[in-house]
């Protein structure tokens, strides 16, 4: 059974930085791609990042680029989110998730597992 638990969260001012850190385990991920979503108050789930678990390739929110990096260690089976330039609206609770196979996908729906959340909230 996969398990994706998340951690990192917290709050932080505007202008700052967190890393938030996703362990993946109960599955082999060579076949993955492995995602952030986040969901504001009030607002529907959306894409964030992702990544294939073998490979480089990258897809990115537009809001995000250039401040968010997705990243991770095989060694560990882990994913992180580089968070920087944090902003106001960034707030939300900031979801890990798991898709099988190669084509990155930015919808919920097309996500096989989810972890529980951890929140971010940026604020002064």
């Amino acid at each position: 059974q996969v398990q994706l638990v998340e951690s990192g969260g917290g709050l932080v001012q505007p202008g700052g930085s967190l890393r938030l850190s996703c362990a993946a385990s109960g599955g082999t991920f060579s076949n993955y791609v492995m995602s952030w979503f986040r969901q504001a108050p009030g607002k529907e789930r959306e894409f964030v990042a992702a990544r294939r678990w073998s490979g480089t390739d990258t897809m990115y929110t537009a809001s995000v680029k250039g401040r968010f990096t997705i990243s991770k260690d095989n060694a560990k089976n882990m994913v992180y989110l580089q968070m920087n330039n944090l902003k106001p609206e960034d707030t939300a609770v900031y979801y890990c998730a798991a898709q099988t196979g190669i084509v990155i996908r930015t919808t919920p729906g097309a996500m096989d597992y989810w972890g529980k959340g951890t929140l971010v909230t940026v604020s002064s």
